[in-house]
C-alpha cells in the first residue's frame, strides 16, 4: 500500500432531505479515480464525520471501498476525543474494508504530548489498521510536536502523518523524519507545494474534490522535485485557493460541488450553506477559469 502522491480529503454529499447522497458520492469517487487521484480519506474532517450517524458512516465507507475496488488505497478517518472510542472506530474501518486509519489529535480534551503519544501507541496496537496521525491545532486545541512524532515514527503500524501547520520551521522538523515506512504528509493546500519540495511524500488536500487533475500535476511536480512546474501548478491554483478561505471548511469546498455536477452544497448544522454572493460568485468564477486553464495545458 502505498500512502503518497495527489490524495483527497473526500466531502459527503447531502440531499436536499439531509440524507446521505451516494449517488453524488458515487461521482465524486468517479471524478477522483479520472483526475488521477492517489488515495481518498472518507470521513475526515472535510467529509463531515462528526455529523455522521453511526451507520452512515458504515455505509459512506463500505460504499467507497466497493467503488474504488482496490484502484487505489481508501483511508478512513477514526480519530475520536477518547481513546477506547477511536480504537473501536478503528476497528470497525477495518471490518468495512479500509486500508488505513487517519487519526486526528484527541480534540476538545487537550491532552499533553504523553497522554497523545500513549493514544496513538494504544490505537496504533489494538486498531488493526496502519495509522496515519493527523495534526490540526486549529481545530483541536492542542499539538502533536515533531518530538512525539519522533517517538512514534518506529512503530510499525504508525505509517505517517498529515500535518495541517504550514510554517516553514515545523516543514523542516517533520521533513527530518521521514523514512521509508514513515511518510510526511501536507495537510495545507496553500503551502503544499514547499512542503513537498522539501520531503513531503504527498499531500491529503481538500481543493483536490474540485479539481483533482491540476491537484495531481502539482503533486507531480513537487514530489520530482521540479520547482519550476510546482511554482506553476501553484499559481493555478492560488486563485481558488483564495477563494476558498471565504468560509470554514467544507461549507466552501462543497459550494463548489453543484458546479461541477457532485452534489449540493449543503452541509449539515451547525455548518450552513454558503449563501449566493459575492464570495459564491467568485469561487464559480475562479471554478471556470481554473477548467480552462487546465484544457489549455
Amino acid at each position: 500500500m502505498s500512502i503518497r502522491g495527489s490524495i483527497c480529503a473526500l466531502a459527503t454529499p447531502f440531499g436536499a432531505d439531509g440524507a446521505l447522497d451516494l449517488s453524488a458520492f458515487g461521482r465524486l469517487l468517479d471524478s477522483q479515480l479520472e483526475g488521477g487521484t492517489q488515495a481518498v480519506v472518507v470521513a475526515g474532517s472535510t467529509g463531515e464525520a462528526h455529523m455522521l450517524e453511526h451507520d452512515e458512516y458504515d455505509r459512506l465507507l463500505a460504499f467507497a471501498v466497493e467503488r474504488v475496488a482496490g484502484r487505489i488505497p481508501v483511508i478512513a478517518g477514526t480519530g475520536e476525543a477518547g481513546t477506547a472510542k477511536t480504537v473501536a472506530l478503528t476497528r470497525r474501518a477495518r471490518k468495512l474494508g479500509a486500508d488505513a486509519a487517519l487519526v486526528v489529535a484527541p480534540y476538545y480534551v487537550r491532552p499533553t504530548q504523553e497522554g497523545m503519544r500513549r493514544h496513538f501507541l494504544e490505537v496504533a496496537e489494538q486498531g488493526g489498521l496502519p495509522v496515519v496521525l493527523y495534526n490540526v491545532p486549529s481545530r483541536t486545541a492542542c499539538d502533536i510536536e515533531p518530538a512525539t512524532v519522533a517517538r512514534l515514527h518506529d512503530h510499525p503500524m504508525i505509517v505517517g502523518i498529515k500535518e495541517a501547520r504550514g510554517d516553514a520551521a515545523r516543514i523542516r522538523a517533520l521533513a527530518e523524519l521521514v523514512r521509508p515506512d514513515f511518510v510526511y504528509l501536507s495537510g495545507d493546500d496553500a503551502t503544499a507545494g514547499e512542503a513537498m519540495l522539501a520531503g513531503a511524500a504527498g499531500t491529503i488536500s481538500v481543493v483536490a474534490n474540485l479539481v483533482p487533475r491540476v491537484f495531481r500535476a502539482l503533486c507531480d511536480a513537487a514530489t520530482g522535485g521540479d520547482r519550476d512546474g510546482t511554482a506553476r501548478c501553484g499559481a493555478m491554483l492560488d486563485p481558488l485557493l483564495k477563494a476558498l478561505e471565504c468560509a470554514p471548511n467544507p461549507i466552501a469546498v462543497k459550494a463548489g460541488l453543484p458546479e461541477l455536477g457532485l452534489g449540493l452544497a449543503m452541509p449539515r448544522l451547525p455548518l450552513v450553506e454558503l449563501e449566493e454572493g459575492p464570495a459564491r460568485a467568485l469561487l464559480r468564477k475562479e471554478l471556470a477559469t481554473l477548467a480552462s486553464l487546465a484544457d489549455a495545458a
